[in-house]
């Protein structure tokens, strides 16, 4: 149980920088023209019996910025990978070369584009929710600290004022990262 003022705040602040680490998370999952390896993190490889994440059982690696390779590290799981990679909802078409699967980026539709754009907004939102969220238990829990006669009136102003600055920052820094995948979404 926090009992200071900065105590709250500092516990504040570590929980809403990890709501940006997870919103960036989810900002590497949403795809873009461009190749990415995290885009394959998502797919689960059924491996002897057990879902796996595909990167425990092959090396993702890109080979331009169009084209994701996938190494398995067993020859048996190549079509296992194949068939995980084109049932995943990322509408990608994988091809078997050898040893070696080839993931080509399909070139993305205006309309795609605009989805995409979307839900990258939905995303933000839900990390600004989760943030407000926090501002929200911050003051709830200074106001507690009030209400205890553990802290003055005058500390509450000023603590509400601390995560309210806290908190405009990580919307801030929210709202650059939409700014930055937005763009690299339309970018053809």
């Amino acid at each position: 149980m926090t009992t200071t003022i900065s105590e709250i705040r500092g516990a504040i602040e570590t929980k809403m920088d990890q709501s940006i680490a997870a919103f960036k998370n989810n900002l590497t999952k949403i795809r873009t023209g461009r190749a990415n390896p995290a885009l394959l993190d998502v797919v689960q490889v059924d491996y002897y019996g057990a879902m796996v994440p595909i990167t425990q059982v092959a090396n993702v690696s890109l080979i331009d910025s169009r084209t994701i390779s996938v190494q398995p590290w067993e020859k048996s799981l190549g079509a296992k990978i194949e068939k995980a990679i084109r049932d995943s909802d990322l509408g990608l078409n994988p091809a078997s070369m050898g040893e070696l699967i080839r993931v080509p980026m399909p070139a993305m539709s205006e309309e795609r584009r605009r989805e995409m754009t979307k839900l990258v907004r939905h995303e933000a939102e839900t990390a600004k929710i989760a943030i407000r969220n926090l501002r929200r238990d911050a003051n709830e829990a200074v106001k507690k600290l009030v209400k205890d006669k553990l802290a003055s009136e005058d500390d509450q102003k000023r603590a509400e004022g601390d995560v309210q600055k806290v908190t405009d920052r990580h919307i801030a820094a929210i709202d650059q990262l939409v700014t930055a995948k937005e763009a690299e979404i339309m970018a053809v």
